[in-house]
């Protein structure tokens, strides 16, 4: 079986406001949901995307207030590529500079083809140019869709045990390549990993600015199931089935130690609120529903990014 590419990526934070007005307010992405940890309904799951939050354009974020800073190293998520169209790096170049961003320059086969930033918990992004990569739903209340972010283009993961995981993200998923670059659904949204040995590094710590999860896609239940079948006899230890509301998944871990995740295409974001609305309130899965009051009264209130120079 062959992955056709990311789903969505989740990573942890530790302000929600901060997170919001990053995302949303210096990226343009659409907030798409904002609903709980649904094994923590004490801290918010917040959903960002393209304008119907299609997967393959999806960033998620656990925000904690107060957690530390998580530190980089082996076993982990090192960098997350966003895919931007051709021409736009001197607008996000621009507009990350304006906003008081520390920004470097992406190099691929010898010449600039983006800039490197990272989020106020440090979780380093690349905006990297690409016609390959098409958001399906434009989003525009931010940024202009010649210039949006598209979705994800790739991951770059350290891994602690890199030949095994070369392997695995090959007999897998389907991603197979060289020199540590897997390559799955070439020109789909999150269709290479990017793998690096850092068996000689320390281990990452987990913290905000830290990646939990790569969740990869499947078109739906009955996909997923012959997923479970595949992974587990290629040699991985899939969960149980388990329910997200907007989409569901199994999970497993794959030998350089990053949490991995197939998730379904349905039902989507626009299952519990109006694709017009999608954001605007706090949404919970049903039988958290009894306690929403509960909820609201424990979580600080979001607000929507400031509009900012020229928007």
């Amino acid at each position: 079986m062959r992955s056709t590419g990311v789903h969505h990526i989740t990573a942890m934070a530790s302000d929600a406001q901060q997170n919001r007005d990053f995302y949303e307010g210096v990226l343009g992405l659409r907030l798409v949901k904002v609903t709980v940890n649904f094994d923590d309904p004490g801290m918010y799951h917040l959903y960002y995307g393209d304008g119907m939050g299609s997967p393959g354009t999806i960033l998620t974020f656990f925000p904690i207030p107060g957690l530390p800073q998580g530190a980089p190293g082996s076993g982990a998520v090192t960098s997350i590529a966003l895919a931007i169209p051709r021409g736009a790096t001197p607008f996000w170049q621009a507009r990350c500079t304006a906003r008081g961003l520390a920004v470097a320059p992406v190099v691929r086969d010898g010449a600039q083809s983006g800039i490197a930033i990272r989020d106020p918990d440090g979780l380093t992004l690349a905006l990297v140019e690409t016609d390959a990569v098409v958001a399906a739903a434009a989003w525009e209340q931010r940024v202009p869709s010649s210039v949006a972010i598209q979705g994800v283009e790739g991951i770059e993961i350290s891994s602690r045990a890199f030949n095994p995981s070369v392997a695995a993200f090959d007999a897998w998923l389907g991603y197979a390549g060289a020199d540590g670059e897997c390559v799955g659904a070439r020109g789909a949204a999150g269709g290479v990993v990017r793998l690096h040995d850092g068996a000689d590094l320390p281990r990452a710590r987990m913290g905000a600015g830290t990646v939990h999860h790569i969740a990869f896609r499947t078109a739906d239940a009955e996909e997923q199931i012959a997923w479970h079948t595949h992974v587990t006899m290629a040699g991985g230890y899939p969960t149980p089935v388990q329910d997200r509301d907007y989409f569901t998944s199994i999970y497993f871990r794959e030998p350089g130690g990053v949490l991995l995740e197939i998730a379904t295409d349905p039902p989507g974001f626009a299952r519990d609120e109006a694709v017009e609305h999608l954001g605007e309130a706090l949404r919970v899965p049903d039988w958290l529903a009894p306690h929403l009051a509960q909820i609201e009264e424990h979580l600080t209130p979001l607000h929507p990014a400031p509009m900012i120079g020229a928007e």
